[in-house]
């Protein structure tokens, strides 16, 4: 079956005014990972200076994570009556106030605090950058805006642990969160600079009728899709480490050097995708042959005696397949999403991810406990054929 290409427009050059938006919100995802990742890396150092153990500290990151999912889809439809600029920028500036007053407070209450506040400016984020790059960006060269948005969150995570670090190395603890309040702060202002004037969204003309509803059926079919990806990623990626340890016998150094392929793989599957989803119109067709390939290349760590050298193959190529599907998975929903109502369906099915990394890591660490390491890439393959069906058959139907 063939794929429907673009049209020649697709090779239509950027703009300046594309490049600045691009550019900007490209950083603001960029910092919105490195939020993610503010404590978890300094969690030894926080637990000698606050006295408190490992638990009370992952109880932070569970409230980070807890507020933003039940945040995300409301700051969607805020995104879309008061602007993506707007909310995107109030996002960081809050971001940035709640790293900031740890570090000028300390404590351990007041890093909870910190917590559901950056949870709150989290949620700000996917739907107000979609919403920026669906009006500015050329609709020939979406899938590669996309793509590179994606690619600088990714940078943004793999940059952080070190990042943390080396400031904590120079800095203390206290000063290592300050500069992450910092970087908040000057995100802000590129943002609010470097992005277009916030105008009203689009609305149905007179004689259209009612505007679409935004909780339709295909927008929660994608909500879904959403939740499988993150289960299908997010719990091969938690545990691959460990499993490939305790399952194929590999050292720690080759699980590692597996993993970090498996990342480095997703990575630049995102940015060889964004080409591919402006080159095509069947953007669940994409999706579906990616997760797919990457189902096979997991399903054979899971099931065969490989060597390590191999199974380090297998799962970056496993990487560069579902990396290839992110782009058009966000062209389906940018496909889906009503006139004038893109921040509050990207907030909606964000939330997807929201659920499904809530679920991942008890599901798949209930499987080590369990003493069923292979288990881990036997359901992440599991999981990924799933999520490749979900993308193939609305766009079958409509065929």
């Amino acid at each position: 079956m063939s794929i429907a290409t673009a049209p020649p427009e697709a090779a239509a050059s950027w703009t300046p005014a594309e490049r600045r938006l691009l550019g900007a919100v490209s950083a603001a995802h960029a910092q919105s990972h490195i939020h993610m990742l503010v404590f978890p890396p300094l969690f030894p150092l926080l637990r000698d200076q606050l006295g408190v153990g490992f638990l009370e500290l992952g109880l932070v990151v569970t409230v980070f994570s807890v507020v933003s999912a039940l945040t995300q889809a409301p700051v969607g439809f805020m995104v879309d009556r008061l602007g993506p600029r707007r909310v995107l920028t109030a996002g960081l500036v809050t971001g940035g106030i709640a790293f900031t007053s740890f570090a000028l407070f300390g404590g351990y209450g007041w890093m909870i605090l910190a917590g559901a506040i950056a949870g709150l400016a989290n949620a700000t984020f996917h739907p107000a950058d979609y919403a920026l790059l669906n009006g500015g960006i050329g609709g020939a060269r979406m899938g590669r805006a996309f793509s590179l948005h994606t690619f600088a969150g990714y940078a943004g995570g793999a940059a952080a642990p070190m990042l943390m670090l080396g400031l904590a190395a120079a800095f203390g603890v206290q000063g290592a969160v300050l500069g992450a309040g910092l970087m908040a702060f000057a995100a802000a202002a590129i943002v609010w600079l470097a992005c277009p004037r916030d105008v009203k969204p689009a609305r149905a003309r007179p004689g259209e009728g009612k505007p679409a509803r935004v909780l339709s059926p295909a927008i929660l079919g994608l909500t879904v899709f959403f939740v499988l990806i993150a289960l299908s990623i997010g719990g091969t990626n938690g545990f691959a480490v460990a499993a490939l340890v305790a399952g194929h016998g590999l050292s720690l150094t080759m699980a590692s050097a597996a993993l970090t392929a498996l990342l480095v793989g997703s990575a630049t599957g995102v940015l060889l995708g964004g080409r591919l989803a402006d080159r095509s119109s069947r953007h669940g067709l994409v999706a579906a042959a990616g997760f797919a390939g990457a189902a096979v290349a997991t399903l054979a760590v899971a099931l065969l005696p490989l060597p390590g050298v191999l199974i380090v193959v297998l799962l970056g190529a496993s990487g560069i397949l579902s990396g290839l599907c992110m782009p058009s998975r966000d062209m389906m929903v940018r496909a889906a999403a009503p006139p004038g109502q893109a921040g509050a369906t990207f907030g909606i099915v964000s939330t997807g991810f929201n659920i499904g990394g809530m679920i991942a890591p008890i599901l798949f660490g209930w499987l080590m406990d369990a003493g069923q390491p292979n288990a881990v890439f036997l359901l992440g393959a599991v999981f990924m054929v799933i999520t490749a069906l979900a993308a193939a058959l609305p766009e079958l139907r409509r065929r």
